[in-house]
Formats: structure tokens, C-alpha cells, sequence
């Protein structure tokens, strides 16, 4: 196998959003934030070559957004820069052959669709490939809670569908990836998400679970989880067997780090090492 680290549009989210209880004071020393309190955060997706299969994890926030939402959530490119990064590193959305979405939250899902045109309704990318969802994740986003309505959007849903190449993961191992492949599930940010796992390398998709470095810290989450105290007792498990085994984490939110292994340090706390570098790209 082979990985490659694709960069997509970058976002701007408030800190203390993204940093939940955690004081300013701290979460600062971090991420500086700009004179709106906002952190640029990366939306970065994972594209595995393994023989004649492209999968790819996640697909960012893209460009589906109107030029009102771009500029409310701090997305400063129009195009997508998702598809223009992979053609960098060789590849067209009709060369992915799966496309594993964890959630279906907006800065996750958004790459599945065209950019925004004045008009024209958006439609799916990838048209080859089969798009992998949580089941339950699928269908918190048909019928979301009124505190994450706005995260979703609103067609999608009815678009995979109807492209007839979705599928639902419902267990670790229901899925068309083969037995290299595993799903972690968890519902502490949101219901049903799943994190890819690369058996062979110990490669895990973090995604919402941990979104970069700094959350690796056990106590931190975001004022964005569900119920954060569960997304606590999720990441332990994970965390502890990856000091403990070896193994990685892929970010798809931290500005400057995709690939970590996790060590403990000499006060029992978790933290990312950055791991040997593969391949990037980023525009």
C-alpha cells in the first residue's frame, strides 16, 4: 500500500469551539487565533493506492458552499482544491474507487460535491466509486438533532442514494474493503462515525474522534461533540493501544501534521510524534 496526504479548501472555526472547556489560555498556545477568535484548520483526506483500488478517506469541506457561507466559515479559496491536489499527485476523481466518509458533517462531506456555480445545482464527484458511510451516521444526517442541523447538508443525502453506490457500515467489519480493512465506530461526536483502520501499518483515520494534536491530550474535546465525556472514554482505548503497540494516527484537521504516532510522556500524558513523512500534497 501507499498513502498519500491531500490537502482540501482550509476552514476557520472558532477556538473555543473547537477547543470546548479548554481555557483560552491554553488552547492559544496551540493555535494562535486570528482578531475573530478563529483558528485555520486543515480539511486534509487520505488517498490509499492498494493494487487496483484508490480509496479515499474523507473528501473535506470542498467549494459547495455560496460565497456567503465560504466567508461565515472562513473558507477563503472558491475551488476545490481537493481535486486540483489530486491531480498534482496523479489522479482524477474518476480514479477513486471508494470514498469512506466518517460523518457526513459539511467539512467532511462537502468534497463529494461540484463547487458552487450561481444556478446550478451541486452534483456528486467520484463517479466511480463506492461511497462507504456509517449507517448510523446516514441516518442521524436525514433526521438531525436540532443542535447539529445546520452541519449536514440537506441534498446529499437523497444524492447518495440515488447513485446507487452507497454503502452502510453497521459493524467493524461490514463493509467491500476486504479483511485489510476495519471500521471503528464511535458516538461520542456524532452518532455512527467510523474510523478506517489499515490493519497491516496500525494506520487509524481519526477524524472527529481526534482532530489534531493537541486533542490527543486526553481531556480535550470540542464544544462541538456530542457528549464529550463518551468521546473521552473512545479515544483512550485507541490512544493506549497505539503508545503501547505502535501504530499511527492521520489527522484531517490539524494545520501542519497529518501522520503521529502517540507516545506517552514522562507525566503518563498522551501526545503526538510526528511519524516519518509520506507522501503530500497541498495548493
Amino acid at each position: 500500500m501507499k498513502y498519500h496526504s491531500i490537502l482540501g479548501n482550509a476552514q476557520k472555526l472558532d477556538g473555543g469551539a473547537m477547543f470546548g472547556n479548554c481555557p483560552r489560555a491554553l488552547w492559544s498556545r496551540w493555535y494562535r487565533p486570528d482578531d475573530d477568535n478563529r483558528i485555520e484548520l486543515a480539511c486534509r483526506a487520505l488517498l490509499i493506492e492498494d493494487g487496483p483500488r484508490l480509496i479515499l478517506a474523507e473528501t473535506g469541506i470542498g467549494a459547495f458552499m455560496k460565497p456567503e457561507l465560504r466567508r461565515r466559515f472562513g473558507v477563503e479559496r472558491p475551488e476545490h482544491l481537493l481535486l486540483s491536489n489530486l491531480k498534482r499527485a496523479g489522479f482524477s476523481p474518476d480514479d477513486i474507487t471508494h470514498v469512506i466518509l466518517s460523518h457526513l458533517h459539511f467539512d467532511h462531506a462537502g468534497g463529494l460535491l461540484s463547487a458552487w456555480e450561481e444556478g446550478r445545482a451541486p452534483t456528486l464527484l467520484f463517479p466511480k466509486a463506492t461511497y462507504i458511510v456509517g449507517r448510523e451516521a446516514f441516518e442521524r444526517a436525514c433526521r438531525p438533532h436540532p443542535r447539529d442541523r445546520a452541519s449536514f447538508i440537506p441534498e446529499l443525502q437523497g444524492l447518495l442514494e440515488a447513485s446507487g453506490r452507497l454503502h452502510l457500515v453497521g459493524a467493524p467489519d461490514d463493509h467491500p474493503l476486504g479483511h485489510a480493512y476495519r471500521f471503528r465506530l464511535s458516538n461520542g461526536h456524532t452518532p455512527g462515525l467510523i474510523h478506517l483502520e489499515v490493519i497491516k501499518d496500525r494506520l487509524i483515520f481519526a477524524s472527529d474522534l481526534i482532530p489534531g494534536a493537541p486533542w490527543v491530550h486526553l481531556p480535550i474535546t470540542m464544544g462541538y461533540d456530542r457528549f464529550p465525556e463518551l468521546v473521552i472514554d473512545e479515544k483512550a482505548p485507541v490512544l493506549e493501544s497505539l503508545a503501547s503497540e505502535g501504530g499511527m494516527l492521520f489527522f484531517t484537521h490539524d494545520p501542519t501534521l497529518d501522520f503521529a504516532r502517540v507516545r506517552k510522556n514522562e507525566r503518563g500524558r498522551y501526545e503526538a510524534v510526528p511519524a516519518p513523512a509520506l507522501e503530500s500534497v497541498s495548493g
